[in-house]
């Protein structure tokens, strides 16, 4: 099979994602909004939903890696950069070449940043994370030395560990986490009075203004997911991508016939079966053989048997009147009806975030609007 936008492609709506860049810059208030694109752009690709996000309001770009920043750059992006994820060796020249701000949390990258003659250095404090960081007891000599040495800190940042956990046993340790980096910035301050502070993901600045601080870094809100993992048009939210494939095969099984590896699947009538040529290897999982559903005329339908490598067959009915070449819609809205990420999310027991990451690099996306 070709990759080519016959056979499946994800549609990006940059309409949408500007709407939601504005939605989360409107929350933010007076802080500044930092769009993540990071993983590609969490699978939409980075570069043209790093322009749209800044078209919405976004002011601030958040990556992982140093390759990441280089993308941006190379692709006519001038934002700041922040690159959220350690950064070894040689990738410390790459990153002040690509004008990038880095997060640092001990004394060797500090000394590297220094010296590769980075713009920004972002300290981080581990305040419950358990991850990157300096632990809040490290702060105080962390900052002397970034004084000492001439570091230009323009910024202190950690990571809450359960934001979108509203109810529970965890649900009050964000307010933890925010209180003990309070401190921390008090102390980062000290040396660096004008260092803006930044802690909420999408999660938070949805739901608890006490973590806006100077600057959000939003991540799967900008893309139309919800980081509740509820439904996403509820809170104002456009879901992004639309992934759409077609029908290439109808056949007529009969009663007790089975369908596809493991005969997972029989009919418990004469139906018509329609094949979709996606397949766990374009990030449909395997797991929702049996279990999802897809839009086809407008209408869902069941995936049924087991999910192959290239492709999925789908219990059309016997009524059907579809036929090769009618659309099909993995992911997205049509006809009134929707699939969406929070969906296929739950029944792989996951989270929306790796659904819509994990779409294959064969399905092109087609940037629309």
């Amino acid at each position: 099979m070709t990759t080519t936008p016959d056979r499946a492609h994800a549609r990006i709506d940059l309409a949408a994602l500007r709407h939601n860049a504005g939605l989360l810059a409107r929350a933010a208030g007076s802080a500044r909004l930092m769009a993540v694109v990071k993983a590609d752009g969490y699978g939409h690709g980075a570069v043209a939903s790093a322009r749209a996000a800044l078209d919405g309001g976004a002011t601030w770009l958040g990556v992982h890696t140093v390759g990441e920043a280089e993308e941006l750059r190379a692709g006519g992006i001038a934002a700041p950069v922040l690159v959220l994820g350690p950064i070894t060796g040689g990738e410390w020249g790459r990153a002040a070449a690509a004008r990038a701000e880095v997060a640092a949390w001990a004394e060797p990258g500090l000394r590297a940043a220094v010296e590769a003659r980075i713009t920004g250095i972002h300290l981080k404090v581990d305040t419950g994370m358990g991850r990157l960081g300096a632990v809040p007891g490290d702060i105080p000599a962390l900052a002397a030395l970034a004084a000492s040495l001439g570091a230009p800190v323009t910024g202190v940042m950690t990571h809450f560990a359960t934001a979108d956990e509203t109810e529970g046993p965890n649900a009050g340790f964000m307010r933890e986490q925010l209180t003990r980096f309070r401190s921390a910035m008090r102390q980062v301050r000290e040396h660096f009075p004008g260092a803006p502070a930044h802690a909420a993901n999408s999660a938070a600045a949805l739901r608890e203004p006490d973590a806006l601080l100077d600057m959000v870094r939003c991540g799967i809100a900008l893309y139309g997911c919800s980081p509740f993992g509820d439904d996403p048009v509820a809170r104002g939210l456009r879901p992004v991508m639309t992934w759409m494939s077609a029908i290439a095969s109808v056949k007529t099984v009969h009663s007790r016939d089975s369908v596809g590896y493991g005969r997972t699947w029989r009919a418990a009538r004469g139906t018509r079966i329609g094949l979709v040529p996606v397949g766990y290897a374009d990030g449909y999982a395997r797991s929702l053989g049996n279990r999802a559903h897809v839009l086809v005329g407008g209408r869902r339908v069941p995936v049924v048997g087991t999910v192959s490598m290239d492709q999925l067959t789908v219990d059309l009915g016997p009524e059907s009147t579809e036929e090769v070449g009618a659309e099909v819609v993995l992911m997205g809205a049509g006809g009134g009806e929707r699939i969406t990420a929070e969906e296929l999310a739950e029944l792989r027991g996951t989270i929306s975030y790796e659904v819509v990451c994990g779409v294959g690099r064969r399905v092109p996306r087609v940037p629309v609007g």
